[in-house]
């Protein structure tokens, strides 16, 4: 026999709580039963009383045909003299003469004095049968002999009502929980839409907002998805369909394999490479899957090495590049590799997105024991409807601008990893015209971390 509670067996929380309240009402019901029979326990000793009445008054008439068991008929004359019929109980009753008739318990015997027409009376004792423990037991038994079917309806009326009220109440309480399972039936079918509709504050109203959460950002990770998947096809269709052309038109004689060909067919196989380095960066940042080297790094040395590299790359012989970092700033406790890879990242951007004859301003400062790194340009500037997205993948605010550059839309994606995995935070602040400022934070190296390896 299985070891699981009943309770647990019923197929719905609409059976199970109508269940539990019909037990309930059922077990009060049986308590009251109980309570109330004990209460009423003298209700079988008035009766006994009325019973010896009766038989005092036929005594006294002449109609007593036949004294029961345990019964006592005293007669008493007139003139003082008394006899005893039927069981002899020990014991009389006491004596009236107002010419009324008279019950009542003596010493647990029930007596019932009644006049006759002489001047004398008659007196009937019983022993009463609702005295004492198992009197009270038996007389509370035959209380409830008497009442039983009462307390029955009773108790079929109130768990029909119960269990009306039960279903109606679990109804409510269930509906988000029904909601919730075929909203999951349409989730595995790939459909992230669905919500849940939250009429409740207990806790089934919290789990649906907690699924309508969940669904949320299922729905998002989806849209995610797709939108990488369409970015990641376009990104390498782009260089791919320009390679292919040169090697088609090679094919047929169209061009020629001269250096101005190839070089164009190579830089689009280095931003092929550079695509999928960038990705395969992500994905290691984002799962944790990278390591970081971390050690004591100086801010200057990493800000001149990225100056260095973009005078190269870029050309930025017509603008400004200003730095802006204090000779008492304290180094940083992180990778060397990937904070360069971070400063290089934004101050690419600021060069690509600053006309010629502007500014970019490489600065730092120490900020409540952490090193604060800012990148500022005066360039275009940055609607304030794109800050929020700008850290997203594949996200550009000019889309056709930076893929003719050669920008990929990762870019921004990996520093926020790389700063985060540092512990650090990054955000941007721009106005439209004015140009844009890139901050982002990381820990001062420690004692220990001040050791190069």
């Amino acid at each position: 026999m299985s070891s699981q509670p009943l309770l647990q067996k019923l197929p719905t929380i609409r059976s199970k709580l109508g269940s539990v309240i019909v037990f309930a009402v059922a077990v009060t019901i049986l308590i009251s039963y109980v309570i109330i029979g004990f209460a009423l326990k003298n209700t079988p000793m008035d009766s006994e009383t009325v019973e010896v009445l009766a038989l005092a008054r036929s005594a006294a008439l002449g109609e007593l045909d036949r004294i029961p068991a345990r019964t006592a008929v005293v007669h008493r004359e007139p003139d003082g003299t008394i006899t005893i019929e039927g069981s002899d109980l020990g014991l009389l009753p006491p004596a009236f003469d107002d010419g009324v008739p008279h019950w009542g318990i003596v010493n647990q015997t029930v007596y019932a004095t009644v006049p006759t027409d002489d001047g004398g009376w008659v007196a009937v004792l019983q022993p009463s049968r609702s005295r004492g423990s198992l009197g009270r037991i038996s007389s509370t038994l035959g209380f409830l002999q008497t009442v039983w079917p009462r307390f029955v309806l009773a108790g079929l009326v109130a768990a029909a009502i119960a269990l009306v009220a039960a279903r109606w109440l679990a109804r409510g309480m269930t509906q988000p929980l029904r909601d919730m399972a075929a909203a999951a039936r349409r989730m595995e079918r790939g459909d992230y839409t669905t919500r849940v509709h939250v009429t409740t504050h207990d806790e089934v109203g919290q789990l649906a907002v907690a699924f309508n959460r969940m669904s949320e950002e299922l729905e998002n990770l989806e849209r995610t998805r797709r939108d990488l998947v369409a970015n990641v096809s376009h990104e390498l269709k782009t260089p791919i369909a320009a390679i292919r052309a040169h090697l088609e038109n090679l094919l047929d004689g169209v061009e020629r394999p001269d250096p101005r060909t190839l070089e164009v067919m190579l830089v689009q196989t280095e931003r092929l490479g550079r695509l999928v380095e960038q990705l395969l960066d992500l994905s290691r940042l984002e799962s944790g899957e990278m390591p970081l080297e971390r050690r004591s790094v100086d801010v200057d040395d990493v800000v001149s090495r990225v100056i260095s590299e973009i005078s190269v790359s870029r050309h930025a012989g017509d603008l400004t590049i200003n730095r802006e970092i204090p000779e008492d700033l304290p180094p940083l406790d992180a990778d060397p590799e990937r904070l360069h890879q971070v400063l290089f990242n934004l101050v690419d951007n600021a060069v690509r997105f600053t006309p010629p004859g502007g500014e970019v301003t490489i600065g730092a400062e120490r900020r409540d024991g952490r090193v604060e790194v800012r990148v500022s340009d005066t360039g275009v500037g940055i609607a304030p409807e794109h800050l929020p997205r700008l850290f997203e993948r594949f996200y550009r605010v000019d889309p056709s601008r930076s893929r003719d550059d050669g920008g990929t839309g990762i870019g921004l994606a990996i520093a926020r990893s790389v700063v985060e995995a540092h512990g650090g935070h990054i955000r941007a602040a721009s106005e439209p015209g004015r140009g844009s400022t890139f901050t982002f934070d990381l820990p001062v190296a420690t004692a220990v971390s001040r050791r190069d390896p």
